[in-house]
């Protein structure tokens, strides 16, 4: 499954594409030079069952990662990820 990433400088998403189609996607905007905050996953029907919505918010982390910067999971989804997942607390704001 390819997780694509684009980022305008204020605002940012990772997402899958199924036939061309944007079929699960978590959105971010930054927050300052070195925070983002993730405030939405969404997927669609075709990719239930298949953790993309783990891979989009891990996706994020890597991003966070390589860039040095924090992540305020305000998404539900993203901040149930992050209590649940001990490794991402090197990069939670």
């Amino acid at each position: 499954m390819e997780i694509k990433h684009k980022d305008d400088g204020s605002k940012g998403s990772f997402y899958i594409e199924v036939d061309s189609r944007k079929a699960g996607e978590t959105t971010y905007v930054w927050a300052g030079p070195d925070k983002i905050i993730i405030d939405h996953t969404e997927v669609s029907e075709v990719l239930k069952g298949k953790n993309a919505g783990k891979q989009l918010v891990n996706k994020a982390v890597e991003f966070a990662r390589e860039k040095n910067i924090k992540i305020l999971p305000l998404c539900p989804f993203a901040a149930a990820l992050f209590r649940k997942t001990p490794d991402y607390k090197d990069v939670l704001a």
